[in-house]
């Protein structure tokens, strides 16, 4: 972003020096610039929402298979047949392609493996049933699974969906044409000329960059410091493999497949 306003900044030296500046400061300028604020905070007000939702989805994700975890737990403490180490190890492989799937590798946006991993609990939760469970209990437990769901079919179409494209072209025009005309105004050439023309390309440059950046609010491995955080799931992670771990030691037998 600094590259593109230094960039910015020395055509604007260039265009003073060779005396290419030939638009009078008026107020269908300073009326445009105007105008084209209004309309950048617009849409980023909109994306903004977007990114506000974003940040509570990785809570539901936790709740939802902490709740799974929990009733499961419960029903394996009463029931030795029952496979609970299987069970975490979809949640963890759910997690964990759920996090894959975000990464830059593979555009941030591959959910349907993550989709097809929480599908795997479908067959297992049918079963539970008639190993004993209670029918509530198998009810909440698909209510919970479908929430899962939901979930990440919330992150796949905030990933993959444009706000408003037609917006976004005027947005991209409307900067292009602002910045256009700054360059080629008439200005004293002193530093405070140049400063404010600095400030205000930047402005708008970083605006377009902003608006990017919060269409994709899950954009893992990018290297930026603005994507969601999943230190939720991080956490959750470490409590399942560490309790898959004590599982696994302690009914070495019933679990031949770890």
């Amino acid at each position: 972003m600094a590259v593109v306003v230094l960039a910015l900044g020395c055509v604007k030296v260039a265009v003073h020096y060779y005396s290419l500046e030939i638009l009078e400061l008026n107020s269908l300028l300073t009326s445009g610039i105007g105008g084209a604020i209004f309309i950048i905070g617009f849409l980023l007000s909109s994306v903004l929402a977007d990114y506000k939702e974003a940040e509570r989805i990785p809570a539901d994700i936790r709740t939802s298979i902490e709740a799974i975890d929990g009733d499961l737990e419960s029903f394996a403490s009463i029931n030795a047949e029952f496979d609970l180490a299987g069970c975490r190890r979809i949640l963890l492989a759910t997690i964990d392609k759920l996090r894959s799937g975000l990464g830059h590798a593979r555009d941030h946006k591959d959910i349907p493996p993550v989709l097809a991993e929480i599908d795997k609990l479908t067959p297992i939760f049918g079963r539970l049933e008639s190993m004993g469970m209670t029918a509530n209990f198998v009810v909440r437990l698909r209510t919970t699974q479908d929430v899962l769901r939901r979930s990440m079919l919330r992150i796949y179409q905030i990933q993959r969906v444009e706000f408003v494209p037609s917006v976004h072209v005027l947005v991209q025009t409307l900067v292009f044409s602002i910045v256009a005309m700054m360059l080629f105004l008439k200005t004293e050439g002193d530093p405070a000329s140049a400063i404010m023309f600095g400030f205000i390309s930047y402005m708008f440059v970083y605006a377009l960059y902003l608006v990017r950046l919060l269409e994709q609010p899950f954009a893992k491995g990018h290297g930026s410091v603005d994507d969601v955080s999943f230190f939720l799931l991080d956490e959750l992670e470490a409590g399942l493999r560490r309790s898959l771990n004590e599982h696994v030691s302690l009914h070495p037998v019933s679990n031949p497949g770890s």
